[in-house]
């Protein structure tokens, strides 16, 4: 292959979830390329395609070039250039389309839209991975397929449905009802791939138009032809507008060898094999956490503390007399709960709203109806929660009220002297701040789910396990990995990369319980410090059930927390205080 003193340039580009090389000779033109998965094992990878270019082009000279989120580390240990990612595009672009007006282009948990009118633009995605090639792989799933199945499934579809992009949790939330509709497949990745569109639109353009000369990048792109449709779709692109290189995929590699200009530093193409191969690991080895108990005795006395805080319970069946009904509707699950005159809990309903709120709410009291006492009698009731308005008009309840004070009802009955509460739910959360026996302030999580329920059980699912036994193997780690404060998206290459360092499945579910609590505090909350929270901190919502999370929650702010033991049904509980508290002599008129 090699003729003469030519020196050859080699691009590389280390993304998040990929790895692609592209050698070009002295005259610019491709020799070879290839484009793989690394699975987290960066230096495995690189190493077989370096190899396989030595076996198609022989022992060439050549100097280096590196991009990527993942080739910092990798540019340092070959002495190699870097060059910035955005800035390999750019540069690739300008060569192959400098008539372009922007580019398009999606990674595995990146994305970014550069602009060439006046002067360019360069705008990425920052904390979110909504949007990009992981999220599709996320959704994929859900429909039991891979993006390939996507693709596929996506070319035949009839009709487009509204599917948020800006988090694999809420998406799945949108698409869950659809499913259960009968909604085809079909529709549902079409819907899937426009949700990326419009993420994309959305969130990097904020506004500005994207028309003229655009150029598609990037795998997703480049491996999914129906979601380029979608773009030229919402964008009213043609042939001639819209483009989509035959190595697009690849652009980022192929501007990292052009950015290579006057043959530095060349090395034969079989002494980088054998430096690769020499490499050590290219990420630093994960640092650790402490374990969430020292030992188990210490566990068995958290639980002890814990168990103190229970509501009375009387038997609905043998119950005389007026109840209290109290109804929280939230995002994804239905609670019910009824007290008595004493203020006895005597009937609880916690389940998935399944994507009707109003058939689930319907099924929960007709199995209430089912167990009560003909002599026992609901006089009152109250609703909260997402649907409370829905709910209250549906079945004629007497009253609703907004959650906050149903939440802080609830946390006062346990404690009068609660002045935080934090209640982490499925997909969202909030945390409430009382002070001298008012709400003072309420913060609520909008356009991330990372540190919810939800994000839990993604992972406990990926690794073979339910939420519950999730959380005893995270109670029981002795080495928990900081797999740092990011969301659900950008946290699997962290995942992958723990496990490949051999980390336990209990100190990878420590690490993520760890996480939540961390994406809680600091990403929602916003929290400067421990004492912000407040002196007596309550905590409610299903992910609370989670011992893991509430001990990392204790040993991340230094306090002890007060757990009720309907965490979950706490909403449901504060408004079936209200409707006791509020009840005049006059029944109510409930359905």
């Amino acid at each position: 292959m090699q003729t003469g003193n030519e020196i050859f340039s080699v691009g590389i580009d280390i993304g998040s979830t990929t790895a692609k090389i592209v050698i070009l000779d002295h005259e610019g033109k491709q020799v070879y390329a290839n484009y793989k998965r690394h699975c987290a094992d960066i230096q495995k990878t690189v190493s077989e395609m370096i190899a396989s270019a030595l076996s198609s082009v022989g022992d060439i000279t050549c100097s280096v070039c590196v991009t990527g989120s993942g080739g910092i580390s990798l540019a340092q240990k070959l002495d190699a250039e870097f060059v910035q990612e955005v800035i390999a595009v750019t540069t690739a672009l300008r060569e192959r389309f400098p008539d372009a007006d922007a580019a398009v282009e999606l990674g595995g948990e990146d994305a970014k839209i550069i602009f060439f009118k006046n002067g360019v633009d360069q705008r990425m995605n920052g904390i979110c991975a909504g949007g990009t090639g992981a999220f599709i792989d996320q959704m994929a799933s859900l429909l039991q397929t891979d993006a390939a199945g996507l693709n596929e499934l996506a070319a035949n579809y009839t009709e487009l449905y509204p599917i948020a992009a800006r988090c694999g949790v809420f998406a799945k939330s949108d698409i869950q009802p659809l499913i259960n509709d009968g909604v085809s497949r079909e529709n549902l990745a079409a819907s899937i791939f426009q949700a990326v569109v419009n993420q994309t639109i959305s969130g990097l353009a904020c506004g500005r138009k994207i028309t003229g000369k655009v150029i598609f990048l990037g795998g997703p792109l480049y491996f999914l032809p129906e979601l380029g449709n979608a773009f030229k779709r919402t964008l009213h692109l043609s042939g001639e507008t819209g483009i989509f290189p035959s190595d697009g995929h690849l652009f980022a590699a192929y501007g990292a060898a052009s950015h290579l200009k006057g043959g530095e530093a060349p090395v034969s193409l079989s002494a980088l094999s054998e430096k690769m191969e020499q490499l050590g690991d290219l990420r630093s080895e994960m640092p650790r956490l402490p374990a969430l108990f020292e030992s188990e005795e210490e566990y068995l006395a958290f639980r002890e503390r814990l168990a103190r805080y229970q509501v009375p319970k009387a038997n609905l069946s043998s119950y005389e007399g007026n109840c209290y009904l109290g109804i929280d509707a939230g995002s994804t699950t239905m609670k019910l709960a009824l007290l008595s005159e004493s203020g006895e809990l005597l009937f609880s309903y916690y389940d998935s709203n399944h994507g009707d709120p109003l058939l689930t709410a319907k099924n929960a009291l007709l199995e209430l109806y089912r167990q009560m006492n003909p002599n026992a009698k609901i006089v009152y009731s109250c609703s909260t929660g997402y649907g409370e308005s829905l709910l209250k008009s549906a079945f004629h309840l007497n009253e609703g009220e907004v959650e906050t004070i149903a939440h802080y009802t609830a946390a006062r009955f346990f404690t009068p002297d609660a002045d935080c509460i934090i209640d982490i739910g499925g997909q969202d959360m909030k945390c409430i701040t009382i002070r001298e026996g008012s709400v003072d302030s309420i913060t609520l999580n909008e356009a991330c789910s990372s540190g919810c329920g939800s994000f839990l059980e993604s992972f406990a699912n990926s690794l073979g396990c339910s939420a519950a036994e999730f959380s005893q193997m995270a109670v029981h780690a002795k080495h928990p990995v900081d797999l740092g404060t990011r969301c659900t998206v950008f946290m699997n290459s962290n995942v992958k990369q723990a496990q490949k360092e051999g980390a336990e499945v209990e100190d990878i579910a420590a690490g993520l319980a760890y996480s939540v609590i961390k994406n809680a505090l600091f990403k929602v909350i916003k929290l400067k410090s421990a004492a912000d929270l407040g002196e007596t901190l309550v905590v409610q919502g299903g992910t609370f059930y989670n011992d893991a999370v509430l001990r990392c929650l204790e040993l991340v702010t230094g306090r002890e927390a007060i757990r009720p033991d309907i965490a979950g049904l706490m909403g449901a509980f504060g408004a079936a205080l209200l409707a006791k508290e509020r009840w005049t002599g006059q029944e109510g008129t409930l359905l």
